[in-house]
């Protein structure tokens, strides 16, 4: 090593400052046989964050169902799920977070999360063809919240539309939790021709490793251990660690990497992430059992003096480690050439399990390949976790502490108005949604995205999904609700659910109340899956989603979300949530309860926080989602429109303004009004009914032994309920459709 050897106490200083325990540096010690340098030090930091390794995830993270009968790449096998999808067609799909960049800088911590989750996708071979993301917020009346979600919506919105994917779904949720640490969780999904993916692999001794796409910069630079850190006030110093995002050379970097795939020379591939080339070159070395000789000052540079620890850990964007056949050099180069990227040799492959960077022709570093990396040398651990005292004295509340409200319709107009509630338009207005002519949900929602495989007579049907009140107040319970809902809207679709990746935004993992929350809600959701047939694929972990502010800490509720792909065998099955013509029948599929527990109307109209997750059961919620599946393939309903956020009164609202029609119904008079129409009784679906099908539907409903009730009707324009007037359609469609605007605008 040409780098001066520290003392002991410097040395141990130095790992304390880029996030290694101790522990960790006598571990690094033991695997090296000797005294790390500063760059070892440096990529063994980056490498063992919680970011990379999933050291303190891990062990429950194995416990997720991973084996279906559609998968083709389980959760870890490769940068992303790989899921068959029918008639010769892949779906590689991914969810991860850019949580703490978007914190401090939110249009360029936004806009490289949605970069660096598509490049996941297109370096294995598929073409991105939709977006969708799941974004958390403070209170939307406060300045720096404005600022955040006026950035990350930039963000989004700037490199979607200029790289050229839809965004088709997603969720904004405000909650004061968020406050200083937002959640922006971006989600690509990309499809491929089965058999023609690319493995993030090296292998073949003598073949050689490029770098192709943009030129390396000290942007990003330990920007994994920022995101396994807590946001303090002293972040917007490390704002050095956000990447900046380029989406025009991602565009051409897209082109170019199909071209190459093509071309048959790549052995492999993988995107520069977290961690940079360290990250690239150790993974692809372990999956192939090989390892690699680099020479970092032959990497292209935009800026000058970079040191070799520098060169291996910056996450400058736009950048991807190619493996190619030994005598395919012309045709790769000429590739890169004909898309004007940059493409250097910078190293080959070696058959030993060593790392070796050269810096100008001196070593820098020499570590073994599978030291670093999940699976092999990477640390495991198993943190301590107890339950939070607030658990038990949170299912104490009854509804009989609540009083029932005398105006039914102000605390309609309340929730129809709420952030939370109301419609989205002006974070999804300006996404392009149209680009690539995909969208079959774009003129009419569905309570999943629909998306259109090209030549196939099938669609994906894609949603992010993640109720956090829940969670925090029963994470196991909250999180069966997420895969619950997330499996129900893309049946609502008229899709089969088929698989999940997941985005897991908790606290920091030493607080063994935080920690109990994660180990709870990886239960549930397994739980869940493992119920609804919908295997793991992959996904993210953010731990240290928490702030520090004048030595007060406070984490975020709890936030697994879920992103859940369905399958539209047949899209003459494509189902919406409208109603569709006056006169059609309304039912309601599932069993309503009286239970408000962490409703939007408990939490919100009433500020009652604490309170149980909703009551749920998973064989009901099977039962309805099989149901109700078998009755859209029957062609036995108009609409259907799951019930969620707002409870039944927001579900009815939804469905009755796309055609501005209007509803008349009855409550059910064995359950409080309150409850009835804004409780979130779980495993309920409203639909509609033409009057020529409702014998047919009645008896299937009937045969299936599924609960079902008559609400009411389809109306020309007004809102009835109980033979009072609600008003008219047009009406509610103003306060829904500009609620957020308003606050944003602060009009």
């Amino acid at each position: 090593m040409e780098e001066k050897q520290m003392e002991d106490t410097e040395l141990y200083a130095a790992a304390k400052d880029i996030g290694l325990l101790p522990e960790e540096l006598d571990r690094i010690k033991e695997l090296l046989g000797r005294t790390p340098n500063y760059t070892e030090l440096s990529i063994y930091a980056a490498m063992w964050s919680e970011h990379a390794s999933y050291k303190n995830s891990i062990k429950w993270l194995k416990t997720l169902p991973k084996k279906g009968k559609h998968i083709l790449a389980e959760a870890g096998e490769e940068n992303a799920g790989l899921v068959d999808v029918g008639e010769g067609w892949a779906c590689a799909f991914k969810i991860e977070s850019h949580n703490h960049p978007s914190a401090v800088e939110p249009v360029q911590g936004a806009a490289t999360g949605v970069g660096g989750i598509n490049r996941d996708i297109f370096t294995m071979g598929a073409r991105p063809v939709a977006q969708l993301n799941s974004l958390r917020f403070g209170n939307p009346h406060d300045e720096h919240t404005q600022w955040l979600l006026n950035g990350v919506v930039k963000g989004i919105s700037h490199y979607g539309n200029c790289f050229g994917v839809p965004v088709v779904g997603g969720e904004v949720a405000f909650d004061d939790c968020y406050g200083v640490n937002p959640l922006v969780n971006a989600m690509s999904v990309g499809l491929v021709r089965k058999g023609e993916t690319i493995s993030a692999t090296a292998k073949g001794a003598g073949n050689p490793v490029y770098i192709v796409g943009a030129a390396t910069g000290k942007d990003g630079i330990h920007g994994a251990t920022f995101a396994s850190a807590n946001i303090t006030e002293d972040s917007a110093n490390d704002i050095p660690s956000i990447q900046v995002g380029d989406p025009f050379m991602e565009k051409l970097l897209l082109e170019a990497s199909l071209e190459l795939i093509q071309s048959g020379a790549v052995v492999g591939m993988q995107d520069m992430g977290a961690a940079g080339i360290i990250c690239s070159t150790s993974e692809m070395s372990e999956r192939g059992g090989c390892g690699m000789r680099i020479d970092l000052d032959k990497a292209p540079m935009r800026q000058a003096n970079m040191e070799a620890w520098e060169i291996l850990l910056s996450e400058s964007q736009e950048r991807m480690l190619v493996v190619v056949q030994k005598g395919k050099e012309k045709t790769v180069e000429a590739i890169f050439k004909k898309w004007d990227l940059a493409c250097r040799i910078i190293g080959e492959v070696i058959p030993e399990d060593k790392l070796l960077f050269y810096y100008h022709g001196k070593l820098a570093a020499d570590v073994p390949a599978a030291s670093l990396v999940l699976g092999g040398g990477a640390p495991v651990y198993e943190r301590e976790y107890k339950e939070p005292a607030y658990f038990k004295k949170w299912k104490k509340f009854t509804i009989d502490s609540v009083p029932s409200p005398d105006d039914l319709k102000k605390v309609a107009l309340a929730l129809a108005s709420h952030p939370n509630i109301a419609s989205k338009r002006w974070v999804y207005e300006q996404y392009d949604s149209m680009v690539r002519t995909v969208n079959m949900s774009a003129n009419c929602p569905s309570d999943a995205a629909v998306v259109n495989i090209k030549g196939a007579n099938r669609a994906l049907a894609l949603t992010t999904d993640c109720n956090s009140r829940y969670v925090k107040a029963d994470p196991e319970t909250g999180t069966m609700i997420a895969v619950a809902e997330a499996a129900r809207n893309v049946v609502c679709s008229g899709a089969e659910p088929c698989a999940i990746t997941n985005c897991l935004n908790f606290g920091n993992p030493y607080n063994p109340e935080v920690y109990w929350q994660f180990v709870h809600a990886v239960k549930g959701m397994g739980r869940m899956c493992e119920k609804l047939g919908t295997p793991v694929t992959g996904g993210n972990v953010s731990f240290y989603n928490q702030y520090e502010i004048k030595g007060k800490t406070e984490a975020v509720f709890p936030t697994p979300v879920i992103g859940m792909l369905g399958i539209l065998t047949d899209k003459a099955h494509q189902t919406t949530l409208a109603f569709r013509n006056k006169g059609d029948m309304i039912y309601l599929i599932g069993r309503s309860r009286e239970d408000i527990s962490s409703s939007e109307y408990l939490y919100s109209y009433h500020g009652i926080k604490e309170s149980p997750a909703p009551y749920f059961d998973a064989d009901e919620e099977l039962l309805i989602q099989q149901t109700l599946l078998g009755a859209i393939r029957r062609g036995l309903i108009a609409s259907a429109h799951d019930v969620s956020d707002g409870g039944l009164f927001i579900t009815l609202l939804e469905s009755a303004m796309p055609h501005s029609l209007g509803f008349d119904v009855t409550t059910d008079s064995e359950i409080r009004e309150d409850a009835f129409l804004f409780g979130e009784s779980q495993s309920r679906v409203v639909v509609s009914v033409t009057p020529k099908m409702e014998a047919l539907f009645v008896d299937y409903m009937y045969r299936q032994k599924t609960p079902v009730t008559t609400l009411g009707h389809v109306t020309k324009n007004e809102l009835r309920i109980d033979d009072a007037s609600f008003g008219f359609v047009n009406d509610w469609k103003e306060v829904y459709n500009h609620a957020l605007e308003k606050v944003i605008n602060k009009v």
